[in-house]
């Protein structure tokens, strides 16, 4: 299969380069008390290292354990409760039936669900569903912004599971359809025959919101580009003697930048000598601190308008590449853009190597048609698992909050004080100006009301 074939297929065919990721699944399966030999099978979806990360983290592991303990004593209800009637046993002694790891856990943790002398079993099962729904949002943070948080927390959270009927409902119905509960383990929701819902983060995720009668559209966060793209890409870094990357800020996404780079094997990256950001002030601000999030080198090309509705980027990133290919030895270039202005520097600079990662939404078919027929490879940065850009997300929100905050918000409690000494005609000496600011003005308060707006009050003692 030759390049322009490649990327005909890439262009027809995107799922078939998908890779699948585990994130999500991983973290809902050790959460729910899937058993640890799972995650130690290569073969199963979910991934022993980060069960390895989540045994770290108190709070995933007390809600583990919880429902593994509450998971046993579904799936051996009748031999518990017996020996619990008849032989007077506790749970800490019925080793056959429940996993003393995590008995001794919790117990290490500082949590216990049995009460006193109760030997009804409903009544742990009970406690155990009020402690799960107690703690189960603590376990918020370990997943991402962009999954429905109230979904995931469902799946823990028994139906009614706080009375006797709701408990007795819920093992009914989990014994009726235990072989379609994902490893046999329970979880709240209607059972029916869906394969393993833990398969991958792209069916767990569509899956989730479909129970809920949703729907989940944001594939980039569950997948991955494939072998063939990123093979490819590798190819192309492996045959170059010295690579650039040439971005052109304005029809490129930062974030989806980032993820590929975050994607791609560093060995390989190591191997590219910079990253060229041909920019403007019209861009989006998070290029600025794309730096912080590769170790290639990062060099920015602001470039000011002659006139403020007309662009000069491409025109400076093809000057730039010139420069770059008969100056600087460089004879291969990544460009980054979906704008088919690009096509001219491709037949221009006709000794030097090109791939391009582009855009589907951005890239017209005559572009693509041309690369394809020339056997240029290109690929999607949108095909890149756009979850590992969360972190850049973050860190330009706050930047930009943060100069929000500092051009609007202006309040020196000192002023302040001595403005409202001025209107009311109060005089105070030093000293209890001091005190009065230690003990009122140091209690101020921030809340935020309904329509958004910043409260700033004072704690009244």
């Amino acid at each position: 299969m030759d390049l322009s074939d490649l990327a005909a297929l890439i262009e027809n065919q995107p799922q078939n380069f998908k890779e699948n990721t585990f994130d999500l699944v991983s973290k809902v399966a050790y959460l729910i008390g899937v058993p640890k030999t799972i995650f130690e099978n290569e073969h199963e979806p979910p991934q022993i290292e980060i069960y390895k990360q989540l045994e770290k983290d108190k709070t995933a592991r007390i809600v583990r354990n919880l429902c593994v303990i509450r998971n046993a004593i579904e799936r051996n209800y009748k031999n518990i409760n017996n020996a619990m009637r008849f032989e007077n046993k506790s749970l800490f002694y019925m080793s056959d039936f429940i996993p003393q790891d995590s008995m001794k856990q919790l117990s290490a943790d500082g949590v216990s669900f049995i009460k006193g002398s109760n030997n009804k079993l409903n009544q742990h099962i009970i406690e155990i569903n009020r402690l799960i729904s107690d703690r189960i949002n603590n376990c918020k943070g370990l997943f991402p912004l962009w999954i429905n948080w109230d979904y995931i927390k469902k799946l823990f959270i028994m139906e009614n599971g706080l009375k006797d009927e709701g408990v007795k409902a819920a093992a009914e119905l989990f014994y009726s359809n235990m072989s379609y509960y994902p490893y046999k383990v329970y979880m709240n929701w209607i059972p029916a025959d869906e394969g393993n819902v833990f398969y991958n983060d792209r069916k767990f995720a569509e899956l989730l919101y479909m129970w809920n009668n949703d729907y989940f559209g944001e594939m980039s966060k569950v997948s991955d580009a494939g072998d063939y793209v990123k093979s490819n890409i590798y190819d192309y870094i492996e045959e170059s003697k010295k690579i650039v990357v040439a971005v052109d800020c304005e029809n490129s996404d930062p974030y989806k930048l980032a993820a590929t780079i975050k994607n791609l094997d560093d060995e390989y990256l190591s191997k590219i000598s910079s990253i060229i950001l041909f920019d403007d002030i019209h861009t989006a601000s998070a290029w600025r601190i794309l730096e912080q999030f590769t170790d290639i080198p990062v060099e920015h090309e602001l470039i000011e308008r002659v006139k403020e509705n007309k662009s000069l980027v491409d025109i400076k990133l093809t000057a730039r590449a010139c420069q770059e290919h008969y100056a600087n030895g460089v004879d291969s270039f990544i460009i980054c853009s979906s704008d088919s202005d690009y096509w001219g520097l491709v037949t221009t600079l006709s000794t030097a190597r090109f791939l391009f990662m582009i855009e589907h939404e951005k890239s017209g078919p005559d572009i693509k048609a041309a690369l394809s027929d020339s056997g240029i490879f290109f690929c999607y940065l949108d095909d890149f698992y756009s979850a590992n850009a969360e972190e850049i997300k973050q860190v330009a929100l706050f930047s930009a909050m943060r100069d929000y905050i500092d051009e609007n918000v202006h309040l020196n409690v000192n002023d302040m004080l001595n403005e409202a000494l001025k209107t009311t005609r109060i005089e105070m000496g030093t000293s209890e100006k001091n005190q009065f600011i230690n003990r009122y003005i140091k209690t101020l308060q921030m809340s935020i009301a309904e329509n958004g707006d910043l409260v700033v009050e004072f704690k009244r003692k």
